[in-house]
């Protein structure tokens, strides 16, 4: 899984990608310093996951979270600050991590994030095995009724008219679409 850290302290920084070296699933693509420098890092490298921490020059990790349009990966927040734990998880952050960091801590952060992603990959194969199983086949017809217009697709061709022409076709056949 792809991350980026976002910290203004560049011994936190550096500390966090010793220790994110136990973990072979995560790969780090980018830092920042500051929220400013993260914005365009998180929408050009779409990481899966973004090491926040809070308290930073600038915009807190809160504050860019709520202004932030754009695309947003999970969020883990890493911070010396026990007191916002609350409001990380208003936020719909994965997990709270307090420095110094632990790497058992960040074991069990680095657990929830695959457990995410498993979750999140079960779901979309799922969701892609129905779509498949909900296509249309040559058999298949599709009726379309746009205002007075109605649309008939049956594998022959399409068919429209107006409702009104061939209201009497509608409700002898409309059942049995």
């Amino acid at each position: 899984m792809k991350a980026i850290i976002v910290d203004d302290e560049r011994l936190a920084r550096n500390e966090l990608k010793r220790l994110l070296e136990n973990f072979p699933t995560i790969e780090i693509i980018g830092e920042a310093s500051n929220t400013e420098e993260a914005g365009p890092l998180v929408e050009e490298l779409k990481p899966d996951v973004l090491f926040l921490d809070i308290q930073m020059p600038g915009k807190t990790g809160f504050e860019w979270l709520e202004e932030w349009e754009g695309y947003l990966p999970e969020i883990i927040f890493t911070t010396a600050f026990d007191e916002f734990a609350l409001k990380a998880f208003e936020v719909n952050a994965l997990d709270y991590v307090l420095k110094p960091i632990e790497l058992s801590r960040l074991s069990d952060s680095i657990q929830k994030l695959e457990t995410r992603f498993q979750a999140i990959q079960h779901k979309t194969a799922s969701q892609s095995q129905d779509r498949s199983q909900h296509l249309l086949g040559a058999n298949d017809q599709i009726f379309v009724k746009d205002g007075e217009n109605v649309g008939l697709c049956v594998s022959t061709g399409y068919v429209f008219a107006n409702q009104w022409e061939i209201m009497f076709v509608y409700f002898l056949t409309i059942k049995n679409l």
